[in-house]
């Protein structure tokens, strides 16, 4: 116990400070650490299933990219809350959000067919299989 140590012991206990110092997310305001949308991969016989978990979003907010066999994801939005004019404040909130995630497709993935559609909090992918042809392999002769 002796080696235990207070980080800040000049420090108070301020609720007010505390209130405006945690963002609703309950990480610190000011905190550089981004965070990432959980995601969810599946696969059946048919396609592969990616699911975003991104709730607060609109289904405008999302951008779905391929370029070169990669799946890009990225989403933005932004909120001001707007009071009536005239009034002073001692504090004022806007929010800003965004991510991008990238993901490899594999060989068998069929890029001109994938689906998107955004509900309840969830973007659900759907990247359709296409017939996997196997790779030719043959003896190599050493000269």
């Amino acid at each position: 116990m002796a080696n235990l140590q207070r980080r800040n012991p000049s420090r108070y206990a301020d609720p007010w400070r505390d209130l405006f110092d945690i963002d609703l997310w309950g990480n610190r305001a000011g905190n550089k650490a981004t965070s990432l949308p959980a995601v969810n991969i599946g696969e059946n016989d048919q396609s592969f299933m990616v699911d975003v978990v991104a709730p607060g979003f609109k289904k405008e907010d999302f951008k779905i990219n391929i370029d070169d066999d990669l799946l890009t994801i990225s989403a933005e939005t932004k909120q001001e809350n707007k009071e009536a004019e005239g009034k002073e404040y001692t504090r004022r909130e806007y929010s800003y959000s965004s991510f991008t995630r990238s993901f490899q497709l594999p060989d068998n993935a069929k890029a001109d067919a994938i689906a998107a559609k955004y509900e309840d909090g969830i973007l659900k992918i759907t990247i359709p299989k296409t017939e996997q042809k196997p790779k030719a392999s043959k003896q190599i002769s050493i000269e």
